[in-house]
């Protein structure tokens, strides 16, 4: 399968934005990772014990107060991206954007296990892909 989503240098950017908007104290490095669902599966079963393939998922590895200092990783899986894209009927780079800003959000801090945590940061997603979509 070809992959079709946002370049390397457009990811970089999504987060930079992202942690410009919501840790703006971050210099560390984040690493990004687009894989398939076998991996993904894998790595939920393995850190978040669900036997199931998820979207996006978030490694948050130190404060990244340093340049090059790790901050954390993402991980995102093409496949659901595809498959999500086609179900909310957008352009799959837009739901590849939307993942990793929700993965970035995460290293951050935020969360949605609570109302309105969830509310918080679903607004603040909305709000960066808007911002990063116009600047594409």
């Amino acid at each position: 399968m070809a992959y079709r989503g946002p370049s390397a240098a457009q990811l970089r950017r999504i987060v930079l934005h992202t942690l410009a908007q919501a840790a703006p104290q971050v210099a560390g490095d984040v690493t990004v990772l687009v894989t398939g669902d076998s991996t993904m599966r894998g790595l939920n079963q393995r850190f978040r014990d669900k036997d199931a393939a998820t979207d996006v998922l978030a490694f948050p590895l130190g404060d990244g107060l340093a340049a090059e200092e790790p901050y954390g990783d993402v991980v995102i899986s093409y496949e659901t991206a595809q498959r999500q894209a086609r179900k909310f009927g957008a352009p799959l780079g837009d739901e590849m954007s939307r993942l990793l800003i929700h993965g970035t959000l995460h290293l951050c801090g935020y969360d949605h296990h609570e109302r309105a945590q969830a509310a918080r940061m679903h607004a603040l997603t909305r709000r960066l892909l808007r911002e990063v979509s116009a600047h594409a």
